[in-house]
C-alpha cells in the first residue's frame, strides 16, 4: 500500500452510503469533511485463482495508496482516510473483477459512479435507484446490455416525470447493446435511473459526462486538476527491447499494405496438426512470405487443429502435422528464430496438468530428434498458457495457474525448454496495466538470469489483447481506449529489458475475433483502426535497448529507449487530464543546430508536434490528455 493514509472507521455520527456488488467501474468521491473509505470484497467467481489491485488517486491523478489482494485473500477489507485537500479523490475498481466489491463512505460525502461500458459493472439488488445528469444541448443516450440479471432500465426526468423504458435484449452478439435516445433540452436535466430485475447489471450514458449518483445533490462534475509527471533518465542499458508483433492469420494477409504499415517484427502463428497432415505443404502459402517480404524474423507458433480445436493426443496425426511443421522451417534456409509451443493454452484446454504434461514428455524429443531443426532458429517454448500469474477463465483455475504449469515443466523437462510463453487477457482497465510489468519480473524470476542479467530462457508474451475470445466491447475495440491501452501495455511490458516478444491478437478482424489493428469499414474496405494508427507510430520510434528510467506518475507510462546515439522516451498520456512533464538525468542533450523534437499522437490518431523547454534541466513540456508522444534527440 502507497501513502501515509490514515485508518479508521466511519465518523462517528455519520451516516453510510453503501455501493454494493461492484465488478468493474470507478468512485469519484468529494468529501466535505474528513471521512473514512470503507472497501468490502467477497468472492464471486474463481476468486482463490486470481489477484487484484484497488487504487485511489488523489483529484491531481496522484497514486495515494494502491491496495494488493492476493489470490488466497477471497475475502477482505480496506480502510482509507478521505481528505477534502486531495479534491475530488478516484476510487478504481479494475475489470474484470473476480471479487464483488461494497464500498461504504459518510453520507454527506458525494460519490459518483461511474461504470465500465458494455461489459457488466456491477452485481446489484432489486430497486436500485440512481440519477444522472445530461447538461443543456446534449445529445444523450442510455445504453445497456443483458448479462444475465438486470433486464431493463427505467428512466424518468425529475423536472416533469417524463419516463422512458429500455428493455434488454436477450439475444445480442456480445458486442452489441441496446440505447435510447433522451430528449433534449436547452438546460440541464436531472434523471432518475431505476433497474429492473436484479443480479449482473450494464448501464451506461453515451454523448453526456457517464456518472451516476445515489442522491441528486450529490451530482458533480470532477475536477480534473493538471497532473504533475517527474522523470529522471539514467545511462545505464537494461536489455533490449522486445520485438513487437501481431498474430497472423493461417494464410498470405487480408490487407497487405496495412500489414506493410503495422511492420510487425514478431508474430504468432496457429499449425492445424490435421491440415499439415493432410497437406505438408499448407503453409508454404504464407510462412515464407511473412518471413521474406515482411521481414519478420521471430515467431512463436501453436499446434492446434482447424477450427482453434485445442486438445491433442499423441498420435498419428499430431506426429505427422509436427513433422510437415518442421519440415517446413527446415526449409526457410534457418532465417529467424521460430518457437513452438505444442499446444494452445493447455491450462485451458487439457482436462488437468497431468494429461498435458503426459503428451508433452511424449512430443517434445520430436523437436531435438528432427534433422536440420535446431540450425534452422526452431526453438521449444512452454507453456503458452492462458495468463501467467492469475488462472484461466474456468472452474477450478487455483490448479490451472500458468506460472504453476510453467514452474513444473521447467522442474521435469528443463533442458529441453528454449522459453517460457504465455498469453494475457482481461485486464482491461487503463489504470491497471502495471500487472504485465509484474508478469513478466515473475516470468524471469521463475527460469532465472544468466551472469549478464538476462533471462535463462526467452520470455514471449505471445498473444494479448484487452479481452479474450469474442467478449469485446467496440468502446474499446474500435476507439482510442485500444491506442492506449497498447502502448501502456507495450511499455510496462518491456520496462525492465527482459521480454523477447509481445504480439497483439490478431492482426485483422475476423468473425470470431472482432478485436484486430485491421478493421472492416462498412463499405468493406480494411482500414486501420485507432489501435494499428497507433502501433504505425510505435514502431516508427521503437529502439533496440531500454534505459533506465524513473518515473513518479501514475497515469503517464514512459519508456526511455536507445539505438547507438538515438535516444527515444515514448510514452502515453492514459487519461483525460493534461499533464505537466519535467525530465531530469543524463544523457539529455539539447543543440540548437539539432534540437530535441516531440512528436504527438492522440488517441483518436490525429498527430501533431510539441513544445519543449530544454534550454536547461529539468526539460520542460506539456502532454494533452489521452496523446501517446515521443520525445528523441542524439546523444553526444
Amino acid at each position: 500500500m502507497l501513502g501515509g493514509l490514515l485508518l479508521g472507521a466511519l465518523l462517528p455520527g455519520a451516516q453510510a452510503q453503501e455501493w454494493p456488488g461492484i465488478r468493474d467501474g470507478a468512485l469519484y468521491l468529494r468529501a466535505q469533511q474528513g471521512d473514512s473509505l470503507q472497501v468490502d470484497w467477497q468472492p464471486a467467481w474463481q476468486a482463490e485463482a486470481n489477484a487484484e489491485r484497488l487504487y485511489l488517486q488523489a483529484g491531481d491523478g496522484r497514486l495515494l495508496a494502491r491496495r494488493d489482494i492476493a489470490a488466497e485473500e477471497v475475502r477482505g477489507r480496506q480502510q482509507w482516510a478521505l481528505r477534502p485537500e486531495d479534491g475530488d479523490q478516484r476510487l478504481e475498481i479494475p475489470g474484470y473483477s473476480f471479487r464483488r466489491y461494497r464500498v461504504r463512505h459518510a453520507d454527506d460525502t458525494a460519490a459518483l459512479f461511474e461504470p465500465v461500458k458494455l461489459h457488466f459493472c456491477a452485481e446489484l439488488p432489486a430497486g436500485t435507484r440512481l440519477y444522472f445528469r445530461v447538461r443543456g444541448g446534449e445529445r444523450a443516450l442510455l445504453a445497456g446490455k443483458y448479462h444475465g440479471g438486470v433486464e431493463g432500465l427505467y428512466a424518468e426526468r425529475l423536472s416533469d416525470g417524463h419516463s422512458l423504458y429500455l428493455p434488454l435484449s436477450r439475444d445480442l452478439h456480445y458486442r452489441q447493446s441496446d440505447r435510447i435516445e433522451l430528449p433534449a433540452s436547452t438546460e440541464d436535466q436531472v434523471w432518475s435511473l431505476r433497474l429492473r430485475g436484479r443480479g449482473k447489471a450494464a448501464f451506461w450514458l453515451d454523448g453526456s459526462a457517464n456518472l451516476f449518483a445515489q442522491r441528486p445533490e450529490h451530482l458533480f462534475s470532477p475536477e480534473l486538476v493538471p497532473g504533475k509527471v517527474g522523470l529522471e533518465l539514467h545511462g545505464e542499458v537494461l536489455g533490449p527491447t522486445p520485438k513487437l508483433g501481431v498474430a497472423l492469420p493461417y494464410t498470405p494477409p487480408e490487407a497487405p499494405e496495412l500489414l506493410a504499415r503495422l511492420a510487425p517484427r514478431a508474430a504468432s502463428y496457429y499449425s492445424f496438426v490435421d491440415a499439415m497432415t493432410r497437406n505438408p505443404k499448407r503453409e508454404e502459402q504464407f510462412r515464407p512470405l511473412y518471413l521474406n517480404q515482411y521481414r519478420i524474423r521471430t515467431d512463436i507458433t501453436l499446434l492446434s487443429q482447424s477450427g482453434r480445436r485445442s486438445l491433442l493426443a499423441v498420435n498419428e496425426m499430431s506426429r505427422g502435422g509436427l513433422k510437415a511443421w518442421l519440415d517446413g522451417i527446415v526449409a526457410l534456409g534457418g532465417k529467424g528464430t521460430h518457437y513452438l509451443a505444442l499446444a494452445d493454452e493447455p491450462n485451458l484446454n487439457y482436462p488437468d496438468y497431468a494429461s498435458f504434461a503426459a503428451y508433452f514428455a511424449r512430443m517434445a524429443p520430436l523437436l531435438r530428434e528432427h534433422p536440420g531443426a535446431r540450425e534452422a532458429g526452431v526453438r521449444l517454448a512452454v507453456p503458452s498458457s492462458s495468463r501467467l500469474i492469475n488462472g484461466p477463465s474456468l472452474n477450478g483455475a487455483s490448479a490451472r495457474r500458468g506460472l504453476d504449469w510453467a514452474q513444473q515443466l521447467l522442474a521435469e523437462h528443463g533442458e529441453w525448454i528454449d522459453a517460457l510463453s504465455w498469453h494475457e487477457w482481461m485486464v482491461r482497465d487503463l489504470r491497471a496495466t502495471g500487472v504485465y510489468r509484474d508478469a513478466v519480473r515473475q516470468a524471469a524470476q521463475l527460469v532465472g538470469l544468466d551472469e549478464r542479467g538476462r533471462p535463462r530462457k526467452a520470455l514471449l508474451l505471445g498473444q494479448t489483447n484487452l479481452s479474450s475470445g469474442n467478449s469485446v466491447s467496440p468502446y474499446e475495440q474500435e476507439t482510442g481506449i485500444a491506442a492506449l491501452w497498447w502502448a501502456s501495455v507495450a511499455i510496462n511490458a518491456a520496462q525492465d529489458g527482459l521480454l523477447e516478444l509481445l504480439d497483439w491478437f490478431p492482426a485483422t478482424d475476423n468473425e470470431n475475433h472482432f478485436k484486430g489493428m485491421i478493421g472492416q469499414a462498412g463499405d468493406g474496405r480494411y482500414v486501420l483502426k485507432p489501435v494499428g494508427e497507433a502501433m504505425v507510430f510505435m514502431q516508427r520510434h521503437w529502439q533496440e535497448q531500454v534505459l533506465r528510467l524513473d518515473n513518479d506518475a501514475f497515469e503517464v507510462d514512459v519508456l526511455a529507449m536507445r539505438s547507438g546515439a538515438r535516444i527515444v522516451l515514448f510514452g502515453v498520456n492514459k487519461t483525460p487530464r493534461h499533464q505537466e512533464i519535467r525530465l531530469r538525468g543524463e544523457p539529455l542533450t539539447c543543440r540548437d543546430q539539432e534540437p530535441p523534437r516531440l512528436h504527438l499522437l492522440s488517441a483518436t490518431a490525429e498527430p501533431g508536434e510539441g513544445r519543449l523547454d530544454c534550454t536547461e534541466q529539468p526539460w520542460r513540456f506539456s502532454l494533452p490528455g489521452e496523446t501517446l508522444f515521443v520525445l528523441e534527440w542524439e546523444a553526444p
